[in-house]
């Protein structure tokens, strides 16, 4: 199968296979919970993953990336690569599991969610050796892998929350449906891999100080990321307590449930571009300038769409008892936009082996969201936080598109974006001029008006996309059109 259909196939797979993950199974996955933990357990579960989240991103060491980009590049040793840093991964995830209840120690948190945080510190060893493994889905640009493994683990993990809220098993049994979905997914991810590589575990001290000395910047990266991306969660629950952290949990889960399109996107580029980054500049922006374009026609409709129908889709997620989740679902959209954005800059970074550019960067980012957190969260709640939030990430956007321009000397093209831009306008003004109309008339209705919108518009063509990919055929972006 040539490259571009390739990518277009993994596209349009996991966007439809990640949709129905999304929509029929996380959000009933929420609505199972909320309703069984109510407002303020739903608070202290939302901590309990955001502390996940914490341990996670020590845990990675910035060795995804790094994997990726190592074994995508010319003539490289996939196995001797592979053997090495799994081993290098598994023994930092079992480490952390360990030191976790030092950390916990520091928390005045009930003992239920000390104890909740913990099981899934247990579960950030299985969602570590996937991570690994997805590395070389990605490599193989087979993402629907990724895709249907993502699928078979929530629906794996639904059934075991239902099972849950049915027998009343509680609290840390809710937490515990987190471990065995990943168990779950780690086991069927190792089996899949094997068709496309092999390893074993190889203990090498010196490949893995060679190795880190690469990751760790990208490591530190991704732990500051965190700081500004989860803590708010965290602080919200100290300093305005669960109930807080419940409102806000349910818009951030929605969210955060769309983050995929970036990073799946991401993922399938990256390879692409550690391969011309170095070697043929044309190639690279060209493959850069597509993405850009490819970005912009994914959130438009998101934002558009979820802002005129946030109150609709937080009553389907939570029910009622969360109806102050509709304004902040609104204020993160925002911010979801920005980290459409902040991924494509981050991963041109990635691929030129800029990380430390990038942690000096997001070191400073991460302090402006602390401490912006710390003045918004106290006067003004959940709210305070998906400001900061939308500052965090504009600022992301601000700085990463300037350390690609800076070092890279590469702006990405604004070819038919402003046609984009009026295929939302058509969408927007159709949710506005029906406001009454019910929720999935709107929603069919207004992505149907958005895609007549691109359509009519060219604002892209499979043409091009295979013209893009392919070895043959020249790049079809001209940088100097205009708009």
């Amino acid at each position: 199968m040539a490259v571009a259909r390739k990518i277009a196939y993994n596209i349009v797979f996991n966007s439809l296979l990640k949709v129905v993950t999304t929509v029929a199974l996380s959000l009933l996955s929420i609505r199972l919970i909320t309703g069984y933990l109510g407002k303020e357990g739903f608070g202290d579960y939302t901590t309990t993953l955001a502390f996940f989240a914490f341990f996670s991103a020590i845990a990675d060491l910035g060795i995804s990336a790094v994997t990726v980009r190592e074994i995508s590049r010319e003539g490289a040793d996939e196995r001797h690569i592979l053997s090495r840093v799994v081993s290098l991964r598994l023994i930092s995830s079992v480490g952390l599991f360990l030191l976790a209840p030092v950390v916990l120690f520091f928390f005045s948190y009930p003992l239920s969610v000390k104890l909740g945080i913990w099981i899934t510190v247990g579960a950030v060893i299985f969602s570590s050796f996937s991570l690994f493994l997805n590395g070389i889905f990605q490599k193989n640009i087979a993402m629907d892998k990724i895709a249907l493994i993502e699928f078979f683990g929530k629906l794996f993990q639904v059934g075991a929350v239902f099972v849950v809220v049915s027998l009343n098993l509680g609290f840390l049994a809710i937490i515990s449906t987190l471990l065995i979905s990943l168990v779950f997914n780690a086991s069927l991810a190792f089996i899949m891999s094997r068709r496309y590589a092999k390893f074993s575990f190889i203990i090498d001290v010196e490949y893995w100080k060679k190795f880190l000395h690469q990751s760790l910047p990208l490591g530190a990266s991704a732990l500051i990321t965190f700081f500004y991306f989860k803590l708010d969660a965290i602080l919200l629950s100290i300093l305005q307590g669960s109930g807080a952290v419940g409102i806000y949990g349910v818009a951030y889960k929605i969210i955060e449930n769309l983050t995929f399109f970036p990073a799946m996107l991401a993922g399938l580029i990256l390879p692409l571009l550690a391969k011309s980054v170095f070697t043929d500049k044309k190639k690279f922006r060209d493959i850069a300038d597509t993405t850009f374009r490819v970005f912009f026609i994914i959130i438009v409709p998101i934002i558009v769409g979820g802002i005129f129908l946030s109150a609709d889709i937080v009553n389907i997620v939570s029910g009622a008892g969360f109806e102050e989740s509709g304004i902040v679902l609104e204020l993160l959209l925002l911010s979801l936009g920005f980290i459409f954005f902040g991924h494509y800059f981050n991963m041109m970074l990635i691929v030129a082996n800029l990380q430390k550019k990038l942690m000096k960067m997001l070191i400073f980012v991460a302090i402006f969201n602390i401490s912006l957190n710390f003045v918004l969260i106290p006067r003004y709640s959940f709210f305070g936080a998906a400001i900061a939030s939308v500052f965090t990430e504009m600022l992301v956007v601000i700085l990463t598109s300037f350390l690609v321009y800076k070092f890279l000397d590469y702006k990405p093209s604004f070819l038919k974006i402003s046609r984009v831009l009026m295929a939302g306008f058509l969408m927007g003004l159709f949710l506005f001029s029906f406001p009454d109309i019910p929720f999935l008339v709107g929603g069919f209705g207004s992505l149907g008006i958005y895609a007549v919108g691109l359509w009519l518009t060219r604002s892209v063509t499979s043409q091009e996309i295979t013209e893009l990919f392919s070895k043959k055929s020249p790049a079809f972006v001209t940088r100097d059109e205009t708009l």
